[in-house]
């Protein structure tokens, strides 16, 4: 069941940002940013935490879910260091996912072949 729920949801947050491409002529990382900025708000709301406990990786993978983690992070520093927070929290929480897309990043680069245009 717990996987249903991941793929619904997760589908569902995908399903959204194919609306936006196909019916909008935002550029792919506008509306990447968005999403980033949507988990964001939502988490700072309390909105996007019920969705996490409800569909596990399925609210957690996609860039909301990253936006979620930014909010989540601050708020953990705010209350440990006081307004110093506002700048580690979002850096300390995303390290992880921030290091893996470099990493990732860079071992794609070794590994392609680029083409001229």
């Amino acid at each position: 069941m717990i996987f249903l729920k991941a793929f619904l949801v997760g589908g569902v947050i995908c399903a959204i940002g194919q609306l936006i491409i196909d019916l909008t002529k935002l550029t792919p990382g506008k509306i990447l940013v968005i999403f980033v900025i949507a988990g964001v708000v939502l988490g700072a709301f309390g909105v996007y935490e019920p969705l996490v406990e409800f569909a596990g990786a399925g609210a957690t993978v996609p860039l909301t879910g990253f936006g979620n983690v930014l909010v989540k992070g601050t708020r953990e520093a705010i209350m440990k260091d006081g307004l110093l927070g506002v700048l580690t929290g979002p850096m300390s929480a995303g390290a992880a996912g921030i290091m893996a897309a470099l990493i990732s990043g860079i071992v794609v680069s070794f590994l392609a072949k680029p083409k001229q245009k």
